[in-house]
């Protein structure tokens, strides 16, 4: 039996026991279904997976959960402290009504589990649901579109603000076996509406399960939409996430795709700049220690004139990690009077980590302002010790100098819980009595002293 046969084994028996469901559901999996079986699970020969071997999941024998049992308390230490949030918990891939939250949602403003946007009007939700992000994809999109049964469904009216952030989080539990979910996002911001929205996952320390997400994004018309990908699974689990937005008029879409756990992660992230004035902007930061293994893919398409793109991602590699980075912007012909930036900068902590870093550029307009770049190295000895003599000792001042490398994509990031955990995932647990953003300053202070010695040292 092939690998691809052995999933396809659970999904069979899955349908059994499911109730019944519309016939365009059951066609759409049954077309997922074919589509994963044809295509397989990629291989190292695929130019798009060439540096990230997946034959841990291939060949992981995960079961379907059944429930999304979760102790409350422990759930809420996982959770992201937030002062307020619109919150959809998912355990294992099933909604959790008892660990959700929305009581904070305003008029205009509709966030649901698939399963119930579903049952209230499969006709609605049916016709958007894989517009973006179909089965010919990815060989994981496909995969989630078979097994796909429940995810999160966020409308905006035209003109709805949502000041309070929207998070969708999903916990793993540390099973009797491993499991796997396959979680479906759907996101319709429309004309002039504006939402920050957070897929957030966490879950037991000795989980090891494998998560297939698959989210699409719709901006109207001058919508703004925020996005946080923040990744802090077990490093035992397996993680996949594809998301794919398309842009209307003068919209703008930013996401912030931060990466600090799970065994072995993938993300697609691509942008449809499809009218003028659409922007995107895209922030990442990836940091890996032991021999986790993260592999960022981005593309922007700019399908019309007069649209921005900016990409700025960092790579904090230690141990036996790798790190992959492939962004490609795409300029479409007649795309005249684009602005596109892209930037991929990386920092190795150990001789035995890795990272493989591709930027690329296809142009097919002759206006246009585009650059992109990216660039390797280790931590500079000489602000290390700088810091040393102001008093610190070596791994608090490498901590400090290895989040100031982070500090130009988390300057971005205007939610402190966000940045809080990244603070401490990267500069690890700094004693109580540092002032940390002073020191932070300090050390990017530093950093910039001993590069200018250096261009000074060699212009002599």
């Amino acid at each position: 039996m092939s690998e691809e046969q052995s999933f396809l084994e659970r999904l069979q028996a899955r349908g059994a026991a499911r109730h019944a469901e519309p016939t365009w559901i059951a066609a759409r999996r049954q077309a997922g279904a074919a589509r994963f079986e044809a295509l397989g699970f990629p291989t190292k020969r695929d130019e798009q997976w060439k540096y990230t071997d997946v034959r841990r999941i291939s060949q992981g024998n995960f079961a379907l959960a059944d429930n999304a049992d979760f102790s409350p308390g422990q759930a809420a230490a996982l959770t992201l402290p937030l002062a307020a949030a619109i919150r959809l918990t998912f355990v294992d891939g099933l909604f959790s009504a008892e660990l959700s939250d929305l009581a904070a949602l305003p008029a205009g403003a509709t966030v649901e589990p698939l399963s119930q946007a579903l049952s209230d009007n499969h006709e609605a939700v049916g016709g958007v649901l894989g517009r973006l992000t179909g089965v010919d994809f990815s060989p994981f999109a496909a995969l989630n579109t078979a097994f796909s049964e429940e995810g999160a469904v966020i409308r905006l009216a035209p003109g709805t603000v949502v000041e309070t952030p929207i998070v969708v989080q999903f916990l793993s539990r540390a099973n009797a076996a491993p499991v796997m979910s396959h979680p479906r996002v759907l996101i319709q911001a429309g004309a002039r509406s504006e939402a920050t929205v957070i897929e957030h996952f966490v879950g037991e320390a000795d989980a090891g399960n494998f998560t297939n997400v698959v989210a699409e994004a719709l901006l109207e018309r001058g919508a703004i939409l925020t996005h946080y990908n923040l990744q802090e699974a077990p490093l035992g689990d397996l993680l996949v996430t594809s998301l794919q937005v398309d842009q209307g008029r003068d919209s703008r879409f930013t996401s912030f795709n931060v990466n600090l756990g799970g065994a072995l992660v993938r993300n697609d992230l691509v942008s449809e700049l499809n009218a003028e004035g659409a922007e995107a902007h895209f922030y990442g930061l990836f940091y890996a220690q032991g021999r986790q293994h993260v592999d960022n893919h981005t593309l922007v398409n700019h399908n019309a004139p007069h649209t921005i793109s900016n990409e700025n991602y960092k790579g904090i590699l230690d141990d036996r990690a790798r790190g992959v980075f492939n962004g490609k912007v795409i300029v479409k012909r007649d795309s005249q009077k684009i602005e596109a930036d892209q930037s991929n900068a990386n920092l190795l902590l150990s001789d035995r980590a890795e990272i493989d870093t591709k930027p690329e550029l296809e142009i097919y307009a002759d206006d246009v302002k585009c650059s992109h770049g990216a660039t390797t190295g280790q931590l500079d000895e000489e602000a290390v010790f700088a810091l040393r003599t102001r008093g610190l000792d070596e791994q608090t001042a490498r901590g400090l100098l290895t989040l100031a490398f982070a500090g130009e994509v988390m300057d971005r990031v205007t939610l402190d819980a966000v940045a809080e955990r990244v603070e401490r995932a990267v500069a690890g647990k700094l004693p109580e009595r540092f002032n940390l953003t002073g020191l932070v300053e300090v050390a990017t202070l530093e950093q910039g002293h001993a590069k200018e010695a250096g261009e000074h040292d060699r212009d002599g």
